[in-house]
C-alpha cells in the first residue's frame, strides 16, 4: 500500500430512534445479556477499534511503548441486556472475568478472557506496533528492504556504484527518542558510520556484498542487526499510477541525488509533457497529478536520461449522490421520507422510530439555500420524546431496518466505488444547551448545560456485511446494499471513523470552534476528505449528518437544530 500521512479523529456516527416498547416472549430460564469491552485504558497506547464481531479489542502502541511490557489501567465493558429488568450497572456489577484484565502484559501474543454472567463471551485484546526503519546510503537506488524476521536491512545503489567507500545518511532501528529520552542506542553512531566497505569480497559474485553489523538496544534488550548494499541493474522505476476520476497518484524510484521525475501524455502520437510539483525523497519520488475524468493517460518515470516503458491507465467517471439536493420526499404513514414514494431509498434517518412517539426528527424545509434551484432543504431537529431519550435529528445514507423497545437498529452505507476528494453543502446550525447526557464513550465528559454540537461526516470504506452487518444478539441485518449495522443498544455496533476498513474521511464537528457556533445564515462549506492509501478502491460511501454529535449515545440538546442543502461531491 502507498500511505497518505494522514491522521484520523475518532467519534461515533449519529442516527437516533425511538419506539414503544414491545413484549418478548423467551422461554430460557435466564436473561440474555451481551457483554463485551467498550474501551481499553492505559499507559502508552490508544484504542484502535473494537469488531464485536469476532469479539476483538485492538490498541495501537506508540513506538516507545515495550510490547513485552504493555500497561492496562483498566478495561471498561458493555452490557446489552434482553428481557431482564436489572439495570446496566446492577449486572456490570454481577459480571465475571476469567483473569485480570489490568496489569503489565506481554502483548506480542493476544490478551485473552472470558466474560461471564447468564452466557460466556470469550474476548481478547490485541495490540499492533508501527517502528519507523530507517536505512539509507549516498546515491541509493529506491527503497530499502526490511526484514524484521532476521533483522537484515538492505540498501540498493547503481550496479556501477563503487560499494568500498559508502557512507550511511540514516539509520534508525528501534523506537525514537521522545521528550528528550533516548529510547535507542548503537553500537556505532551514524557519524561513525561513514566511508563503510559494502563491495563484494574478492572473487566473489559481483552481486553479493559484504554485510555491517550493527547492535541495537531498546527496553534493556539488545538485537543484531546485518546491513548490506547491493547493487540493481534498475536505476528507475514506476511503482504505481493510481488513477481516480480527476487525480493520479505517481510513486517512482530511481538514484538519489538523480534528476527525478514523471512524464505524462494522453496518445501515442503527443509529445511527452512533464508532470508538475514531484515531491522527492531520497530515491524515491512521488505526484499528485491533476487529471481529467474518463480520459485514458500514459506515464513514465525517469532518472536522469533514463526512463521506464509507458503504463496506461484511465480516470474513473464522476458521479453525485441520489437526492442530494433533498428535493425528494414523501410521507407513507404518517412518516417522512427523504426520497420519493416510487424511488430506490438512499438516505435514512430516525423518523420511523420517532414517529410511534407522533414526532418527526427530519423533514423537509421550504427554505432552500440561496441560488439553489430547489425549493426545499432538509432540517433535522434535536427532540426529547414522551420524556424518554433524546432523540437526535439526523440523516444518513442507508436504512432504518426495525426498532427493539426504546432502541433502533440501523444499517449505515450504500455502494459507491469512486474516491471523492471532498463533500461540498449548505448549511445553518443553531446548537442548544445539553439537556439530557445517557451512556457516553470513554474519555468523553460532559455535563448539562454545555453546548451541544452538530456534527457531519463522510467516510468512504471497505465495509462487508458479513464483518459489520449483525446487531446486538447475532442477527444479520448488513447487506450489499447497506453493510454496516449500527444497534443503539449496544456502542460496539457504532461505527469506527478510524477503524482498519475505512479508506477516507472527511468531517466537520459544528460548534466546536468559534467559526462553527451558530450559523443562523445558509454557509457553504467544503469538508476535504483524506484518504489513507491511494491503492484502495471503496466499496461503500457513508454520510452521516446529526443535530447533536452523541446522539447515538442519547445525549444531547432538545434544541439542536440542523438545516442542509444542495450535497455535492468534488472530485478535484
Amino acid at each position: 500500500m502507498r500511505h497518505l500521512h494522514l491522521f484520523f479523529l475518532r467519534t461515533a456516527a449519529a442516527a437516533i430512534v425511538l419506539s414503544s416498547a414491545a413484549c418478548i416472549n423467551n422461554d430460557i430460564p435466564y436473561p440474555t445479556v451481551e457483554l463485551g469491552v467498550q474501551s481499553v485504558q492505559g499507559e502508552g497506547f490508544a484504542l484502535g477499534g473494537i469488531d464485536a464481531a469476532s469479539r476483538t479489542a485492538t490498541i495501537i502502541l506508540e513506538e516507545q511503548t515495550d510490547i513485552r511490557n504493555v500497561r492496562i489501567d483498566r478495561v471498561e465493558l458493555s452490557c446489552t441486556p434482553h428481557n431482564t429488568n436489572l439495570s446496566t450497572e446492577e449486572l456490570l456489577s454481577q459480571t465475571r472475568t476469567s483473569r485480570p484484565t489490568s496489569g503489565i502484559f506481554d502483548l506480542r501474543t493476544p490478551l485473552e478472557f472470558t466474560l461471564s454472567l447468564y452466557q460466556d463471551y470469550h474476548w481478547r485484546i490485541v495490540a499492533e506496533q508501527t517502528i519507523e526503519y530507517r536505512f539509507t546510503v549516498a546515491g541509493q537506488v529506491g527503497s530499502t528492504l526490511f526484514d524484521l524476521d532476521n533483522r537484515i536491512a538492505t540498501a540498493f545503489v547503481a550496479k556501477d556504484a563503487d560499494r568500498s567507500q559508502v557512507t550511511i545518511t540514516a539509520l534508525k532501528l528501534g523506537p525514537a527518542d521522545k521528550d528528550g529520552e533516548v529510547f535507542t542506542t548503537y553500537s556505532e553512531s551514524i557519524e561513525e558510520l561513514s566511508a563503510l566497505d559494502f563491495s563484494a569480497p574478492e572473487g566473489s559474485d559481483p552481486t553479493a556484498g559484504t554485510p555491517h553489523f550493527v547492535e541495537v538496544t531498546a527496553h534493556g534488550r539488545t538485537e543484531h542487526w546485518t546491513l548490506f548494499v547491493l547493487p540493481t541493474d534498475r536505476s528507475v522505476t514506476l511503482d504505481g499510477a493510481d488513477a481516480w476520476s480527476r487525480v493520479v497518484w505517481l510513486y517512482g524510484s530511481g538514484i538519489e541525488g538523480q534528476m527525478l521525475g514523471f512524464r505524462y501524455r494522453q496518445s501515442d502520437d503527443q509529445e511527452w509533457q512533464e508532470v508538475p510539483n514531484v515531491e522527492v525523497t531520497g530515491g524515491t519520488f512521488r505526484a499528485r497529478f491533476t487529471a481529467t475524468e474518463e480520459t485514458a493517460y500514459q506515464f513514465i518515470a525517469y532518472c536522469g536520461e533514463e526512463q521506464t516503458d509507458p503504463v496506461s491507465v484511465t480516470t474513473d467517471p464522476v458521479a453525485q449522490l441520489p437526492n442530494s439536493d433533498f428535493e425528494q420526499w414523501c410521507t407513507l404513514n404518517n412518516i417522512v421520507y427523504p426520497y420519493a414514494e416510487d424511488a430506490n431509498p438512499f438516505w435514512g434517518t430516525g423518523n420511523v422510530g420517532a414517529s410511534l412517539a407522533r414526532e418527526t426528527l427530519t423533514d423537509k424545509s421550504a427554505d432552500p439555500r440561496p441560488g439553489s434551484a430547489g425549493a426545499y432543504s432538509a432540517v433535522l431537529q434535536s427532540k426529547f420524546v414522551m420524556g424518554v431519550k433524546l432523540a437526535a435529528g439526523n440523516l444518513f445514507t442507508g436504512r432504518y431496518v426495525r426498532s427493539a423497545t426504546t432502541d433502533g437498529i440501523l444499517t449505515f452505507g450504500r455502494p459507491f466505488t469512486l474516491r471523492p476528494t471532498a463533500l461540498r453543502l449548505w448549511v445553518k446550525y443553531t446548537r442548544g444547551k445539553i439537556t439530557q447526557i445517557k451512556n457516553m464513550p470513554a474519555g468523553i465528559t460532559l455535563s448539562i448545560g454545555d453546548p451541544d454540537n452538530g456534527y457531519i461526516y463522510v467516510a468512504l470504506g471497505t465495509w462487508s456485511p458479513q464483518k459489520y452487518g449483525k446487531d446486538s444478539e447475532g442477527n444479520q441485518v448488513g447487506t450489499e446494499d447497506s453493510p454496516h449495522c449500527v444497534d443503539t443498544r449496544s456502542p460496539n455496533t457504532f461505527v469506527k471513523t478510524d477503524g482498519k476498513d475505512v479508506v477516507g474521511l472527511g468531517q466537520l464537528i459544528l460548534g466546536d470552534t468559534d467559526d462553527w457556533k451558530d450559523i443562523t445564515e445558509w454557509q457553504e462549506i467544503i469538508i476535504p476528505i483524506e484518504y489513507k492509501v491511494t491503492d484502495i478502491r471503496p466499496t461503500h460511501i457513508m454520510i452521516v449528518c446529526s443535530a447533536s454529535r452523541w446522539g447515538d449515545y442519547f445525549t444531547g440538546s432538545k434544541d439542536s437544530r440542523m438545516q442542509l442543502d444542495d450535497f455535492e461531491l468534488l472530485y478535484e
